[in-house]
């Protein structure tokens, strides 16, 4: 695609020194924590290492990233989960092939909500420290009470169509009886435009991924109420997305990018280097927030309030540990079956195998092989059956599993996609 040489001659004196070339790969990306493997790749030196100069684009908005992934403008993406099964099943754009063959971290979520809401949701008997199911069913005193009065629905905001914010907020609401498409309003804003739409009444709550809702808290404007790692211990968020036909035509040059991002993300998931990693993440070309901000989310610790009630959970976001950039199939599956359960797509057999067809961990196996880097030796498994650290079947080396459960108790199998999809009271299915 590019006219760069292979080869480039270096004049120096001693003799000059042949180099190879870097070859150029333009990647986009939100202003959110977990854009840290593409910057720690660039700044830290890795995607030079691999041959690579990573040029960033910081986008507006997921619908930004998907056209202009679409169209060609950018060549690979930090990139919602659910973008590229959404794209090549044809959902919200023209059908557009794109894969993911590498994750970008797990985990990073949480759900505000405006401090007016909670205090009706802690006069209906919400505290501070309230499990995430509390949490709903106060939040559904609170709706029952406002239908009763004649008033308007909440609003609650996310940040794409497609998007695990989207799955994981809509799971928590229909956990307590809450529809997500009858009992509430639900509307789409961009990541880094979310605090300003909750500063100024127009959003009751929402659920985005870091720093946004530390940012609402810091602003005294918004209490986070449920972290997504409370909802689902390991759940799937940032994908690398590149176009299937990019792929297919520049594999060796996928091959280095992934090699790079995985040394990237042993580099930011090593708490040594946290303070480092969130000054590279505060600069204004990037996420723009103050470090003092984003080096606490790195290591877990969550200010839920603005009063200084905190939390700790040293798996609040994953970049490394637990396989967290493997490209699991049952994380593809998982979301396809949320986009059934919500009438986005009707369940076929030809849907299913497209979704499940977006991940590929050939293609990240076959980067990786030879590294030394552990790999699973399965490509699917039970979503949300582990409730506690587990070894894993892997190539080489000691690979173990983090702890998984869905709050509800829930287990995923992909071998039982139908009864999975069919097991869900509240849904949005035709006929629903």
């Amino acid at each position: 695609m590019y006219d760069t040489p292979d080869l480039a001659v270096v004049d120096d004196d001693p003799p000059p020194v042949r180099r190879r070339a870097l070859r150029t790969i333009r990647a986009g990306f939100i202003q959110l924590l977990d854009c840290a493997l593409l910057v720690t790749a660039r700044e830290k030196g890795f995607a030079h290492e691999e041959g690579i100069d990573l040029q960033l684009a910081r986008e507006a908005s997921w619908a930004n990233i998907r056209d202009r992934i679409t169209v060609g403008h950018l060549d690979c993406a930090h990139m919602l989960a659910g973008i590229p099964i959404a794209s090549g099943l044809g959902l919200g754009n023209p059908v557009a092939r794109m894969i993911a063959p590498m994750a970008l971290g797990m985990n990073g979520n949480a759900i505000t909500v405006s401090l007016p809401l909670f205090e009706r949701m802690a006069a209906a008997g919400a505290r501070g420290d309230s499990a995430p199911m509390a949490m709903a069913r106060a939040l559904r005193t609170v709706i029952d009470a406002n239908r009763e009065a004649g008033g308007d629905p909440l609003t609650f905001g996310m940040v794409y169509p497609f998007s695990c914010h989207n799955y994981e907020l809509r799971y928590w609401l229909a956990a307590a009886r809450i529809h997500p498409d009858r009992d509430l309003r639900l509307v789409v804003i961009p990541p880094p435009l979310m605090v300003d739409y909750m500063r100024g009444g127009f959003i009751d709550g929402f659920c985005v991924g870091a720093p946004w809702n530390s940012i609402a808290v810091d602003e005294g404007l918004g209490r986070i109420v449920v972290t997504v790692p409370d909802l689902w211990r390991m759940s799937p968020e940032k994908v690398l997305g590149v176009r299937a036909d990019w792929a297919g035509d520049n594999p060796d040059l996928l091959d280095s990018l992934i090699r790079a991002l995985a040394k990237a993300a042993r580099w930011a998931d090593d708490p040594a280097n946290r303070d480092e990693l969130a000054g590279l993440l505060a600069d204004r070309g990037y996420v723009g927030a103050s470090a003092a901000l984003l080096r606490p989310l790195l290591s877990g610790d969550i200010r839920l309030s603005p009063d200084g009630d905190m939390r700790r959970d040293g798996n609040f976001i994953l970049f490394e540990r637990c396989a967290a950039t493997f490209p699991w199939i049952s994380h593809a599956l998982w979301i396809y079956s949320q986009m059934v359960r919500w009438g986005q797509i009707t369940a076929s057999p030809e849907a299913e195998a497209a979704a499940a067809a977006t991940y590929r961990p050939d293609i990240y196996r076959r980067a990786l092989a030879g590294t030394g880097i552990t790999l699973p030796g399965a490509s699917n498994k039970l979503e949300g059956s582990l409730q506690a650290p587990e070894p894993a079947g892997s190539n080489t080396g000691k690979l173990v599993l983090g702890p998984d459960a869905f709050f509800d108790g829930g287990v995923f199998d992909p071998d039982r996609l139908e009864d999975y999809i069919a097991g869900f009271p509240i849904h949005s299915r035709a006929g629903g």
